[in-house]
């Protein structure tokens, strides 16, 4: 017996499958519901994120208001680096804005022709160039031979020696040179009871950009450390085991290991000082001004204090702030572009 196409071994054909109503088929008087739009995978909408970080949102709501009270509100303050201001022509210094006269870039123009300006910038980018090279790499020294110590107490007490300057003010750091290294020191009576005399570091004018760079060193080095220790932790023990079964010592180790581990932060540490240069103290250079003179330790920082606070030119010392602001900006572009060309992020990504 022959078989048909599609029919049973015994001559039967199977069923018709039944087709199941499909979306375009559709009673006559009711309405399709579109599909709801769904977010992208992976994405979770912001008023859920909203709700669940409510908790952290009102934590960091008191640094977000005092940064724009004390970092944003006042970049308004930089229209009169174009204006000749003048606060004694209204009832208040921020009305007195509206009713001081445009000079435009004249005040730009009387920077670039002061030679106490380029005297100012001079020092600082000398003490910028020295704390650069003298002051950044030995929190990384610390911090490598500080992980090197077994014992976690031993690492502990040193960690906190180091890192107790950092609460000191000022005042109290240039105190304490000046009890060391001052006229009056211990180093100074200790030289003249054996009958040397004529030491006085503090007033050094030649050697006073060392002078800072040890103070700054001394009394900041240790926030470095805690910062390079915190990316040391995140290190795995395995890449150490692993590079000593392969015969690395010590510093093959450290070499291969450790300092490509630092080299992200190390970059990105880099970046945010180039772009403060212009920028290496205020209050450590006003303090021993009086005692080295001006000429060495005129930074532009007490630059704008002098012109602004002490001699009244408001408008010119908002220029010579406005000018270092936007340098310093193009110094973090610079940088962080520099950052990329060797693989590292910076501090923002591409």
């Amino acid at each position: 017996m022959s078989l048909t196409a599609g029919s049973r071994p015994d001559g039967t054909r199977p069923p018709a499958a039944v087709e199941e109503p499909t979306a375009a088929v559709a009673t006559a008087g009711t309405k399709v519901r579109a599909p709801r739009r769904t977010s992208r995978a992976g994405k979770v909408p912001f008023r859920i994120r909203l709700r669940r970080d409510r908790a952290l949102i009102l934590m960091t709501l008191p640094v977000i208001v005092l940064l724009l009270l004390f970092n944003y509100v006042p970049l308004l303050g930089n229209i009169v680096a174009f204006q000749d201001y003048d606060p004694y022509v209204s009832s208040n210094g921020i009305t007195a804005i509206f009713h001081s006269p445009w000079v435009g870039v004249e005040q730009f123009s009387r920077v670039m022709d002061d030679p106490l300006f380029w005297s100012a910038t001079k020092n600082t980018i000398v003490l910028f160039v020295l704390q650069l090279v003298l002051f950044f790499p030995i929190p990384i020294l610390l911090a490598l031979v500080i992980n090197s110590v077994i014992r976690p107490r031993v690492r502990a007490v040193a960690q906190a020696i180091m890192y107790l300057p950092h609460f000191f003010s000022w005042v109290l750091v240039v105190t304490v040179f000046q009890q060391i290294f001052g006229g009056a020191g211990i180093i100074a009576q200790t030289l003249e009871d054996h009958g040397w005399s004529g030491f006085d570091l503090m007033t050094n004018g030649s050697l006073f950009k060392y002078l800072v760079t040890a103070q700054a060193v001394w009394k900041d080095a240790g926030w470095g450390i805690i910062v390079f220790l915190a990316a040391l932790s995140a290190v795995s023990t395995d890449l150490y085991e692993a590079a000593a079964m392969d015969g690395a010592g010590r510093w093959r180790r450290m070499w291969h290991v450790t300092l490509p581990a630092l080299r992200p932060v190390i970059a990105l540490l880099l970046v945010l000082r180039v772009g403060d240069a212009l920028s290496v103290g205020f209050e450590q250079f006003l303090l021993q001004r009086d005692a080295v003179g001006a000429g060495a330790s005129e930074v532009l920082d007490t630059y704008v204090w002098n012109m602004g606070i002490q001699n009244g030119d408001f408008s010119y010392a908002a220029a010579v702030g406005l000018a270092k602001g936007l340098i310093g900006v193009c110094l973090v572009l610079g940088a962080n572009k520099f950052a990329h060309l060797l693989g590292e992020q910076g501090v923002y990504k591409k």
